[in-house]
């Protein structure tokens, strides 16, 4: 039952665990995470046991080393185990746009008491530690988009979809004409440089002839791998941002794909690769391969001062000593005014009519050019989306000794919730909850409302091994790339895992942020880490299990608003049982239920609820092992649970 009362249990008071919420405005939240003019409020539950006389918090800045300001709470009322205390009105008021973390106190006649956070609950201790109880504060410039309640579509170009069955390659690369063909290129040890100069021939207008199939996903934005000019099949090596890829269509093909997908409501975000080039480009020519003058070739170059040589010009800053990708620096004048001036790439793509951009290794980025670009592409499109590769949390995030502004209103609308993926491995797969519960609380508490209902929720992506294949694979360790490259889950292993990964899409889809597919995934494609998991979207030859499962999720998502904004509490997590539900201040209620046992779970409701997957009403209903269920129901339901 979703009740407001707030109160701790007897079992809870005597192990010394409080409650804390917040309060924006009028609407009571688990988050810190405030926008700068909604008025804030905290509210306290704490065990009767603890016998105090005075609570009061501290708050601290984003470091923890400077006190800001000590506040008195005011005692409201005795409930049950619990006393409850509360801000006033105005004590946060003064907070500026910020990160801080408060400190509660709680004197009795006796002891002091200092509450701590852990995964979403307070614990009072006699002992003081670190604050680690976040407040957040944002000022958000610009409109949200339209995003919420979609579905992500995560698209390796070269893998999708071909348009012609005679693709345009270039001259210095391979092309494999067997569409289904195993990868043919691997390292054969960790580091060992390989060209990733073959190409199987998807390109944009590929995947303008597969829109249909995206369509009936409930697919809303599609994101795609780098598009830009580049002699590689990955292209995070850059050659020309200014041009899209000829092997993938050009600019013309990227203004079709725009345009049809467009007519069915979908979006096109671009993967933005701007802390580093490729050798090969216009800017370093390495290779001589263009006219232009590049950094490598001389110092008189334009394109030199965005580059740091040790040695000219043999030894250079590379992305993470990978030779082929030279470092340039954005905070370079020069280079800023490329990417970001009026005539900038930014602007290119934002005229063209793209939706955002997703950030590569953002944290490798300055603050100051991640706003910049998230201003330059909001200019005519308000609602545009900046997503940014962040494998943490990104509300509290601290890159090369500096602590990162993504959340307080200027930068980014979101990011990839690699916490979320990792948790749900963790508990489908292992039965740990930890991680998970750190990411159904800490994470999401800790982002601002709008963000947290953008997020971008992963199950895999072009970084990581397969979904199918990290839910039921053999020990890979013990195994070569060469091995690697021809091993497939076996049937038992393949039909265990569909199943966990029905689960997993089902999960990540109902929870607050926007589910997003790697592209295949549907299709019950399998593979190890990079490249065996860019193989070739299997067209004719899907799992047709999963595939209707993720259209049946699409359509739920589709018909039920909840999962745009919606609130989010989490209700229960064993090892054996995940409930949450989303609900708003009307009278439904949307409950998820995954049975991580190996054994049927009867969930029964006070009142009559609907089951969303089967599309049937029911008051009571046996949810098999290793499976989802969605059901809605009266807001004021209780949800019964049994073996």
């Amino acid at each position: 039952m979703i009740s407001d009362k707030f109160q701790i249990s007897s079992e809870e008071a005597k192990s010394g665990k409080g409650r804390i919420k917040f309060k924006h405005g009028n609407t009571a939240s688990e988050s810190g995470a405030f926008e700068k003019d909604k008025r804030k409020n905290i509210i306290l539950s704490i065990p009767k046991s603890l016998m105090s006389n005075s609570v009061y918090l501290r708050i601290f800045n984003e470091d923890n080393t400077v006190l800001i300001k000590e506040i008195d709470m005011k005692f409201k009322d005795v409930c049950g185990s619990s006393e409850i205390y509360e801000t006033r009105v105005n004590d946060l008021s003064e907070l500026e746009v910020g990160l801080y973390y408060i400190e509660l106190v709680a004197l009795s006649l006796e002891y002091t008491f200092y509450g701590f956070m852990r995964c979403g609950e307070i614990y009072f201790k006699t002992e003081r530690s670190k604050p680690n109880i976040q407040i957040l504060i944002s000022d958000f410039k610009y409109k949200e988009s339209d995003i919420f309640g979609g579905i992500i579509y995560h698209v390796f170009v070269d893998r999708f979809a071909r348009s012609s069955s005679d693709p345009k390659i270039r001259n210095d690369a391979r092309y494999i004409p067997d569409w289904n063909a195993e990868i043919p290129e691997f390292q054969k040890y960790p580091g060992e440089p390989i060209k990733n100069d073959y190409f199987y021939g998807g390109d944009l207008y590929g995947i303008v002839k597969k829109l249909g199939h995206l369509e009936s996903l409930g697919v809303t934005t599609i994101y795609l791998s780098p598009i830009f000019e580049s002699p590689s099949n990955h292209k995070y090596d850059t050659a020309d941002y200014m041009s899209v890829d000829e092997g993938f269509g050009g600019d013309k093909a990227l203004r079709c794909l725009i345009t049809k997908a467009k007519e069915k409501n979908i979006g096109i975000i671009l993967d933005g690769v701007f802390n580093h080039t490729g050798s090969d480009s216009i800017y370093f020519n390495k290779n001589g391969r263009y006219a232009a003058v590049g950094a490598y070739q001389s110092k008189d170059s334009v394109y030199y001062p965005w580059y740091k040589f040790y040695k000219y010009p043999s030894e250079y800053e590379t992305w993470w000593g990978i030779q082929i990708l030279p470092k340039i620096d954005t905070n370079n004048p020069c280079c800023r005014e490329f990417f970001v001036g009026e005539n900038g790439v930014i602007s290119k793509y934002r005229d063209m009519g793209i939706a955002g951009f997703r950030l590569d290794v953002v944290d490798e980025l300055s603050d100051s050019f991640v706003r910049d670009i998230k201003s330059r592409l909001s200019e005519n499109n308000n609602a545009s989306m900046l997503y940014g590769e962040v494998w943490e949390d990104a509300s509290n995030k601290i890159a090369y000794g500096k602590r990162k502004r993504y959340y307080l209103g200027e930068e980014l609308d979101g990011v990839m919730n690699y916490p979320l993926r990792e948790g749900i491995i963790e508990y489908i797969k292992y039965k740990k909850i930890e991680k998970l519960l750190y990411a159904l609380t800490e994470v999401i508490q800790n982002a601002p409302k709008r963000i947290r209902d953008a997020q971008m929720n992963i199950l895999g992506t072009h970084d990581t091994e397969r979904i199918l294949t990290a839910l039921g694979r053999q020990n890979e360790k013990s195994h070569s790339n060469e091995e690697l490259s021809m091993l497939r889950l076996s049937e038992s292993e393949l039909k265990a895992s569909i199943k966990k990964l029905k689960g997993a899409y089902t999960v990540i889809a109902t929870l607050p942020g926007i589910p997003c597919i790697y592209y295949g995934d549907e299709a019950g494609l399998e593979g190890y880490n990079d490249p065996f998991n860019r193989r070739t979207y299997p067209w004719q030859n899907e799992n047709k299990e999963l595939l209707e499962h993720y259209k049946r999720i699409g359509s739920i998502r589709r018909k039920n608003s909840i999962y745009k904004k919606g609130e989010f509490r989490l209700l229960y997590l064993t090892i054996d049982i995940l409930l949450f539900v989303r609900y708003n201040k009307g009278k439904s209620a949307y409950f998820t239920l995954l049975n991580n046992s190996k054994e049927d779970i009867t969930v029964s409701f006070s009142s009559v609820a609907y089951s969303l997957i089967d599309s049937i009403y029911t008051s009571s209903a046996r949810v098999a092992p290793e499976t989802a269920a969605i059901f809605k129901s009266d807001k004021y339901t209780t949800v019964y649970l049994s073996k």
